[in-house]
């Protein structure tokens, strides 16, 4: 399968999963609400560029405010998140050069500290826009950093169960 159409897929089934059920789950509580789609930004190929990954990270999250009617809010946060991860995989990635060893993130490519690492910080980055565009005012900070910190918590979570039920299989790209 190409690698444009296994993304497509991606994206699709993770619109789905979270517009028709992670959206319709009772609230937990005030604090937390689960959001996973954006691991479709965080799953994208090591060689993608900067303006297409910004693009494709957009229409992520405006694919998401077409279904939840918040013009922009995920479109925003997304793109933060796009922005923020080739500067992270940089900053994490091993002096050998991984993005010419492997073609996307994963535990295999990064190395689980990195990886994990990767996740949390794109994912706590994520949830901050999201929380304080949502809440547009800072008057109430112990309620913005409670509401970041548990949906990233649920949202780590459901990621683990994620990476452990749907292992993806790495291909080890040889110069020949």
């Amino acid at each position: 399968m190409s690698s444009l159409l296994r993304n497509i897929i991606r994206l699709i089934i993770f619109i789905l999963l979270q517009v028709f059920v992670l959206n319709h789950i009772p609230p937990l509580h005030q604090y937390i609400t689960p959001y996973i789609y954006f691991l479709f930004i965080l799953w994208l190929p090591f060689s993608m560029g900067r303006g297409s990954l910004l693009i494709v990270s957009f229409i992520t999250g405006l694919c998401l405010d077409f279904f939840t009617k918040t013009p922009g809010l995920h479109a925003a946060a997304c793109v933060f998140v796009g922005y923020l991860r080739p500067f992270l995989i940089n900053l994490l990635m091993p002096q050998q050069g991984v993005e010419f060893n492997y073609r996307e993130p994963s535990v295999t490519s990064l190395g689980f500290t990195q990886y994990i690492t990767y996740v949390s910080v794109l994912t706590f980055c994520h949830h901050a826009v999201l929380s304080s565009i949502q809440a547009f005012q800072f008057g109430n900070i112990l309620y913005l950093v409670l509401k970041t910190l548990g949906s990233t918590v649920i949202s780590l979570l459901l990621i683990t169960v994620i990476e452990i039920i749907f292992i993806r299989k790495q291909k080890f790209l040889t110069n020949t």
